[in-house]
């Protein structure tokens, strides 16, 4: 008996399952993204990502990042060629609790809520900066934070009553490091940090105390130096006091030392940034000088967050808004993939919350698109000082979570003449008519 039928058999049953298994994966439907940004130029500096990509988001997760992915695969595609698409910005220094009721204080009126300036600029993360202490955070909390579309954290403030005026920053027997530690464990998912602020003696009793409450919780300090004293010098704090990982903010504050007599950069900064010492431009109403940034920025010492030290003050003066801050940065010559970087990744590394910040397939889909406008742009400084540029960041759309959130172009929406009778039902069997 031949056997080689049987073999033939099995090859013909084989072949059949091949060409089923290849029919089944044919006629099963690709798969289906929410949103589909399309054509915009990707910076993710996390992924090392810089050029021409399309984003897919799907279930508030991105989905895909690709050179090129099929229209057909997206319930909504957004045109954003022309335009660069990077990862949701992290402001690292604003002031939020609006809510205290306390006229003229950091803590108080002076605080914008959140959702009114957070994604129009391409924010989707906010951190306040020492607006509450241990005495008032959960209040802060409970009507700031968690009301909240933008995602909100806090540094909590060593002075338990935080940030009403200078006045109460000053009161050392408010700074206590093991109940703002247990605060801070308390509400870990939301407080990622201690702030040191204002404080205007001349020991270092502020610092010196956030740096216990934030050893103790195991999270970085940022210190708002505030006022210069001889007895506590600027290079001291970066070189000693402050641990790796700690932020010094107002980075290019005008008492800050940055150059020697022949215009070269002091060499403590350097030192400070070996030790680990991050540094933050916190820019304020009152903490951003040209003078200082810009050789700083010349001789390569680039800042490792971007942040606005945003209140109503500042709002309305020089510093405007994260893209403002940020275009400062790009006309001084910081490229424009690190601008985006220090404005995502590194804050989102120095918070302690690195599944922000970026754009790797299955992290949360936070996305800011902006438009590099050319042309004639002058920036103003804290002290009525003036630069000139050729280029400005302006946030055209943002996406919170795979939802658009901002849509200064309408982008995401649709010729109106083209949706027709969009709900079922024609307008006109609502609207009762005049008589002829």
């Amino acid at each position: 008996m031949k056997l080689w039928p049987i073999h033939h058999r099995m090859q013909q049953a084989l072949l059949l399952l091949l060409l089923l298994a290849s029919a089944i994966k044919a006629a099963a439907p690709q798969q289906r993204y929410e949103l589909l940004l399309k054509g915009g130029h990707v910076i993710d500096p996390q992924n090392g990502i810089d050029g021409l990509k399309d984003v897919a988001i799907s279930q508030g997760k991105i989905a895909a990042v690709a050179d090129a992915i099929s229209v057909s695969q997206a319930e909504k595609v957004v045109n954003v060629s022309g335009l660069y698409v990077v990862p949701g910005l992290i402001d690292l220094h604003t002031h939020l609790y609006a809510t205290s009721g306390m006229p003229g204080a950091w803590a108080g009126d002076s605080s914008v809520l959140p959702d009114g300036f957070s994604f129009r600029t391409g924010a989707t993360t906010l951190v306040d900066a020492g607006s509450s202490g241990w005495r008032n955070f959960e209040d802060f909390r409970l009507r700031v934070i968690d009301r909240a579309a933008t995602r909100v954290f806090a540094l909590l403030n060593i002075v338990g009553m935080g940030m009403p005026t200078d006045v109460p920053e000053q009161n050392v027997h408010d700074m206590d490091p093991k109940v703002t530690a247990e605060m801070a464990r308390k509400h870990k998912d939301v407080v990622v940090g201690i702030k040191s602020a204002h404080y205007q003696g001349p020991e270092w009793v502020s610092v010196e105390r956030a740096v216990e409450a934030g050893t103790l919780a195991n999270i970085p300090v940022m210190v708002d130096f505030g006022y210069f004293m001889v007895e506590r010098p600027f290079y001291r704090l970066v070189t000693e006091k402050l641990r790796p990982g700690d932020m010094a903010t107002h980075m290019y504050r005008a008492p800050v030392p940055y150059v020697d007599k022949n215009g070269k950069l002091l060499k403590y900064l350097e030192a400070a940034r070996k030790r680990g010492v991050k540094f933050d431009v916190g820019h304020g109403g009152g903490s951003f000088v040209f003078r200082n940034a810009a050789p700083s920025v010349q001789q390569g010492f680039y800042p490792d967050s971007i942040s606005t030290d945003l209140h109503t003050g500042s709002m309305n003066g020089g510093m405007m808004d994260m893209a403002t801050t940020m275009s400062k940065m790009l006309v001084l010559g910081v490229p424009l993939k690190e601008v985006i970087r220090e404005s995502t990744i590194n804050p989102a590394v120095n918070i302690k919350h690195p599944e922000l910040g970026h754009l790797t397939v299955g992290a949360v889909a936070d996305v800011a698109v902006f438009n590099v406008m050319t042309g004639k742009f002058a920036y103003a400084d804290a002290s009525n000082g003036r630069a000139e540029g050729t280029q400005r960041l302006f946030c055209e759309l943002t996406v919170k979570g795979g939802k658009i959130v901002w849509d200064w172009n309408a982008r995401g929406a649709q010729d109106y003449r083209k949706l027709g009778d969009r709900y079922g039902i024609r307008e006109v069997d609502h609207i009762v008519l005049p008589k002829e």
